[in-house]
């Protein structure tokens, strides 16, 4: 999680995944895909980000993980979230490998600008409040039926 990096795939002929990882101020808009949930699901987007929880100070303790959630995430996509814990893993510059304990939040939201940009202020949040170097960032169009 420590570069930037930018990947795009299709996957399942008529699904379109991206994965970034935010280092820098950059906008990324999926590309369009045409719309095939049918009649019985709607196309939305799933962003997974996954937040590193090193600092130079620490770890991002759970109460500041939780106020982050409540201030930031909740008053951005207040229709639901979910959050797990995991391990992450990767290749740092001088070629070690790095672990790092990480928070992965699930939205499912609309495509649009507002949500974009929802999603890059939580980004920025994070990097700011926990200096971060990076969140990864992955995207995928889903049909979701209620």
């Amino acid at each position: 999680m420590k570069k930037l990096t930018h990947v795009t795939a299709a996957i399942a002929g008529a699904t379109l995944a991206t994965v970034v990882v935010i280092s820098a101020q950059s906008a990324v808009a999926p590309a369009p895909v045409p719309d095939t949930c049918g009649s019985a699901s709607a196309a939305q987007l799933r962003t997974t980000l996954y937040f590193g929880t090193n600092k130079p100070t620490g770890a991002v303790s759970e109460l500041e993980w939780q106020l982050f959630v409540r201030d930031e995430v909740t008053t951005r996509f207040p229709e639901g979230l979910t959050v797990w814990e995991a391990l992450g893993q990767w290749r740092d510059p001088r070629g070690n490998i790095a672990q790092e304990r990480a928070k992965v939040l699930l939205l499912v939201h609309a495509d649009s600008e507002k949500a974009r940009t929802a999603v890059q202020d939580l980004i920025t949040r994070y990097r700011k409040m926990f200096e971060q170097e990076s969140v990864l960032w992955e995207t995928a169009r889903v049909c979701v039926a209620s």
